[in-house]
C-alpha cells in the first residue's frame, strides 16, 4: 500500500477525542514492519463548529490534519475524504480501540485485494447495558453471512473505488454507512473482513436502554436495506 488517508469525523456530541488520534500516531510511527506495508499516511480529523473546541485537546505539532464541515457523520466524512491524498481511505468512528495488529492486518488485506471494500469483525466494550453479547453476534452474522457491515466496523477503500460510489449519500436521514455498502454491492465491489475483531462503545445502549434501542435499530436498518436488496436482485438479473 503506497499511502493511507484515515478520516475522523468528530461530531457535535463528543465530548473528549479519546485516545484514538494518539493511538494511530503510535501504531504508525512505532509498529515494526508497519512501514514496509505503508510508506505514507495521514490522519484527517474532521470537526463540526459544535465540536471545534475539542481541537485543543491535540497535543502541538502532532502532523495530524485537521479540517471542518457542516455537522453530520456523512458530511464530515466526505469532507475529510475531500483532502485525502493517500490511494486508500480508512474511515474510523472517534470510540474505536485501535491496535497495532488492527493497522497491520489492514494493510497485507489491502495489499492482497485492493478493489475491495474492507471491514472489521465487531466487538462491543464493557460500557453498554443489556444483553450486548448478542448484538455482537448479530453484527457479525449480519456482517459475514448478509454482508452488510456498518460504519463502525471501519470501512476501507481506495480513493478511486469511494469517488465512483460517489462517497457517503448526505440526503438521508441516517444509514450513510449501510447506504455506502449496498451501493458497493450492487456495484460489484466484493466485501472482505480483515478477521481482527475491532472494539467499540456500547455506551448509547446504555444511555438509551438495551431493548429499546435494539428494537429500533433492526427496523431502520430492514427499513432501508429492502429497497437496495431489490435494486441489488434487478441490477444481477436483469
Amino acid at each position: 500500500m503506497s499511502s493511507l488517508s484515515v478520516v475522523i469525523p468528530v461530531g457535535p456530541a463528543e465530548k473528549t477525542l479519546g485516545d484514538l488520534p494518539l493511538n494511530l500516531l503510535r501504531a504508525f510511527n512505532d509498529t515494526p514492519g508497519l512501514g514496509l506495508l505503508v510508506q505514507r499516511w495521514e490522519i484527517i480529523l474532521v470537526f463540526c463548529e459544535a465540536s471545534r473546541h475539542l481541537e485543543k485537546q491535540l497535543p502541538p505539532e502532532s502532523g495530524l490534519t485537521v479540517r471542518y464541515a457542516e455537522a453530520g457523520r456523512a458530511k464530515q466524512m466526505n469532507a475529510g475524504a475531500a483532502v485525502a491524498t493517500g490511494c486508500f481511505i480508512w474511515f474510523l468512528h472517534l470510540d474505536s480501540k485501535i491496535k497495532p495488529l488492527h493497522c497491520l492486518r489492514l494493510s497485507e488485506r489491502v495489499i492482497q485485494r485492493s478493489d475491495t471494500l474492507h471491514y472489521f469483525p465487531l466487538a462491543f466494550q464493557n460500557d453498554g447495558a443489556g444483553l450486548m453479547v448478542l448484538n455482537q453476534w448479530g453484527a457479525n452474522v449480519r456482517s459475514d453471512l448478509l454482508r452488510v457491515p456498518f460504519g463502525d466496523q471501519a470501512f476501507c477503500l481506495s480513493a478511486r473505488l469511494f469517488r465512483l460510489l460517489g462517497g457517503y449519500p448526505e440526503d438521508v436521514a441516517y444509514g450513510e454507512d449501510h447506504l455506502l455498502v449496498w451501493y458497493a454491492r450492487q456495484t460489484g465491489i466484493p466485501l472482505c473482513s480483515t478477521g481482527v475483531a475491532l472494539p467499540t462503545s456500547a455506551r448509547k445502549y446504555a444511555s438509551h436502554g438495551w431493548l429499546k434501542l435494539t428494537l429500533r435499530y433492526q427496523y431502520l436498518w430492514l427499513r432501508q436495506a429492502w429497497p437496495e436488496f431489490l435494486c441489488l436482485l434487478r441490477r444481477r438479473f436483469l
